[in-house]
């Protein structure tokens, strides 16, 4: 007779969810309310292994180690603009990209990317650079007083987040925000050595990631769903406080 799992059981990635009705549209939000109220934050340079077959911690590469996909000509244009602002003070790759260019495209899929130059994305600051290891465009947006994200790819910045919207026979659309596993990046996510949403090391923010990356969030599901999103967070949290919360399955582990 064949063994059933006990229906007390716990699965390992156990989430709880929030789902509302958009009062503007045809459309449900439904939000990964156990990520979304995590203390998951970005430990780049501090910590991250990156995602290569091996633990990469001392080459402070994070998920830059490969060249990054374009959504469409209008993110391109995006980088094009940021990148024509950059000085070789500020990125170390300058000349290389002078005489070679920085986009490439992809062998398998054809897609526009920036181009890797020695093991990693060419807007990727190296350990020893002077203005320190990271994106050039990040920390040149920082140092002029703009948002990383208007000068960086869109995949760039919207990691750790995946928005996915499917539209059922009546057009009614589902928009889902939850947290970017492994299986998004297909096969290639499951060589990682290591990924971030699935490591304790990496929940150690002061601040909820609704809150801690409130402008990606709003850049995803436009400006006036934040609100309401961070509303239901926030009454969905104070619900909670009843009864014992779910932790973020990476912080079961521990």
């Amino acid at each position: 007779m064949p063994r059933h799992a006990s229906s007390a059981a716990v699965p390992d990635d156990l989430h709880e969810w929030v789902s509302f009705e958009d009062p503007t549209e045809d459309r449900t939000w439904v939000l990964d309310a156990t990520f979304l109220l995590s203390s998951w934050t970005c430990i780049f340079g501090q910590g991250c292994q990156g995602v290569l077959h091996d633990d990469a911690t001392e080459l402070e590469q994070g998920c830059c180690s490969y060249g990054a996909h374009f959504l469409d000509d209008d993110d391109v244009a995006t980088v094009e603009r940021a990148a024509a602002l950059l000085t070789p003070e500020q990125w170390q790759f300058h000349r290389r990209a002078k005489r070679g260019g920085y986009l490439d495209k992809d062998p398998d899929t054809g897609d526009v990317v920036t181009r890797v130059v020695d093991g990693a994305c060419i807007f990727l600051n190296r350990p020893g650079f002077a203005r320190g290891a990271g994106c050039a465009l990040h920390s040149t947006a920082l140092e002029m007083g703009e948002r990383p994200m208007d000068w960086k790819p869109d995949v760039c910045w919207q990691l750790p987040l995946r928005l996915e919207e499917s539209t059922d026979s009546h057009g009614h659309v589902t928009s889902t925000l939850r947290e970017w596993k492994r299986r998004d990046w297909g096969e290639a996510g499951q060589a990682f050595h290591w990924w971030c949403t699935a490591d304790p090391e990496a929940f150690v923010g002061h601040r909820p990631v609704y809150a801690e990356l409130a402008d990606e969030i709003s850049e995803l599901v436009q400006p006036h769903v934040y609100p309401l999103i961070a509303d239901q967070l926030k009454a969905f949290a104070k619900r909670r406080t009843k009864a014992t919360p779910l932790p973020h399955p990476a912080v079961r582990k521990r």
